[in-house]
């Protein structure tokens, strides 16, 4: 007897989620990736004895993780090696104005203290609301797939959605606990993750700063890739099949049923598609034009999280005065967060994120050396060109140096960017996209884009563009989301195939 025949195009994190959570229920799934390796945006290289993760680099809400490979009685542990970060991040407000923000919440309540007499009492009610809301948030909404507003209609559910602050904003909400200006920019940072301004942000992310202060931040030792590598010999002890450089070109639907997925190099039958791919080329480039579920208009209206320009840097010395994480917030966020979403452009004075692995983890770079990913977060959509690139990469080099007190320049012996032209090259993203949707109130839950197409019945999405949103541990839940819809629509005997709908 066949099994059933599950595609999945794409081998991010929620593709892997998806396809894992597939065949553990029974179904024979196949995963094509477009590139060489899986992991999406969070594949890896090496080049000169350095290894450089290309896309995340925060573990946040480790509780995610350990919640998916507990679904298939695994833990993290039996993967990758995690540690946690102590100090969790550093921030630079200026000139030896260094602040490092400790793992432990007496230390950080006192730092608040310090600054802002009163604030640890506060900070202590702020995370009581926010533990609830990530209680709330985590384990209930975001498994919700979005595809009904009976979804949300418990009596417990709606007075939790009333208690959760979804119609206030963050930067409010965090205003009416503090007024010192470090205080602020430190608890809006987190928030910086969903990809939108804190003013149209709902205060439902505060939740997004107990994961910070809470539950920590953390690495796995060896790389973020470690992730993705525990994900894949985990889909292949369920019995997931991985197919790699094919570049799928065309959905082919008959009837209303997606019946084959072709590439390049061949043909696949299918009883199920997941998409996790890009949502919108997926729409517009493997779709015929009346089998769109979204116009172009509906698309051009969305509000983007931001893209990135991304420097990989291999430094033939050690550096001084970087941790692991380093948030370069010398410059004010209001003019730079205005060229990302309301006037598009390349920033004037933009902030800045170095993450230094090497400083936790001596088998990223070789000995004596240090590995640089360093990130600045620009609109997507825009003109990005080697020029713009290089007099990026000296602004940032200028600020770094000066601040750090050291030349790196002359230190480098690797340099790579990466901006919108290889996002859009190596993950088809929409505008050149890095990070999805944001997460705005008008794109939350049954607003985003749905997770199952409208006009073919057996196609499906997952990832940053559909619920529950944009991020490392959302997208491992949207593939155990989307993989539920499936075995609830399509829970098909051995051999069976769909039904041509008239």
């Amino acid at each position: 007897m066949m099994s059933k025949k599950v595609i999945v195009i794409g081998a991010g994190f929620s593709g892997l989620s998806a396809a894992t959570s597939l065949a553990d229920q029974g179904y024979e799934v196949t995963v094509l990736e477009k590139n060489a390796t899986p992991g999406g945006r969070a594949r890896s290289f090496e080049a000169e004895g350095y290894t450089f993760d290309m896309g995340p680099s925060w573990y946040w809400m480790p509780d995610v993780f350990e919640s998916y490979f507990n679904r298939f009685n695994k833990t993290v542990s039996d993967y990758y090696h995690l540690v946690r970060l102590d100090p969790s991040y550093t921030v630079v407000f200026g000139e030896d104005d260094f602040v490092d923000l400790p793992a432990s919440l007496d230390e950080l309540k006192a730092l608040f203290e310090k600054w802002e007499p009163g604030s640890a009492a506060r900070l202590h009610k702020f995370l009581e609301q926010a533990s609830y809301k990530y209680e709330v948030g985590i384990n209930q909404l975001v498994y919700k797939p979005g595809r009904s507003v009976k979804e949300f209609m418990s009596l417990r559910l709606l007075l939790d959605v009333l208690r959760m602050d979804v119609f206030q904003s963050i930067h409010t909400h965090i205003r009416r606990f503090f007024s010192h200006e470090k205080i602020i920019k430190l608890m809006e940072f987190p928030v910086l993750f969903l990809g939108a301004l804190p003013q149209n942000t709902p205060a439902l992310y505060s939740l997004m700063n107990y994961a910070d202060i809470s539950l920590g931040t953390w690495y796995p030792m060896g790389g973020m890739y470690k992730i993705i590598e525990g994900m894949v010999q985990l889909a292949e002890e369920m019995g997931v099949s991985f197919l790699y450089n094919q570049d799928v070109q065309q959905i082919e639907v008959e009837q209303g049923i997606a019946r084959r997925v072709r590439t390049a190099s061949g043909m696949f039958e299918a009883d199920v598609v997941v998409a996790s791919a890009d949502y919108h080329h997926v729409e517009r480039q493997l779709l015929a034009p009346g089998l769109r579920s979204y116009t172009e208009d509906y698309w051009d209206k969305r509000v983007m999280a931001p893209s990135c320009l991304i420097f990989y840097l291999g430094i033939g010395k050690r550096l001084q005065n970087l941790r692991h994480h380093n948030l370069f917030f010398d410059e004010d966020f209001g003019p730079h967060a205005h060229e990302i979403y309301t006037d598009p452009k390349w920033p004037a004075k933009p902030l800045f994120y170095v993450s230094a692995p090497s400083v936790t983890d001596s088998s990223v770079a070789p000995e004596g050396c240090e590995n640089l990913f360093v990130l600045m977060p620009v609109a997507p959509g825009l003109e990005d060109t080697e020029e713009l690139r290089e007099r990026y990469y000296n602004v940032i080099m200028d600020r770094l140096e000066h601040l750090t007190k050291q030349e790196v320049r002359n230190a480098v012996v690797y340099k790579r960017s990466y901006a919108h032209r290889d996002f859009i090259t190596d993950y088809n993203a929409f505008k050149g996209n890095a990070y999805g949707l944001a997460n705005t109130l008008m794109q939350t839950a049954l607003l985003k884009p749905s997770l199952k197409s409208k006009k073919v019945k057996n196609l499906y999405y997952t990832g940053q563009l559909t619920v529950p949103g944009p991020g490392v541990p959302p997208s491992l839940i949207s593939g155990q989301v989307v993989a539920k819809e499936v075995a609830k629509d399509f829970a098909l005997a051995a051999g069976q195939r769909l039904p041509v709908s008239n």
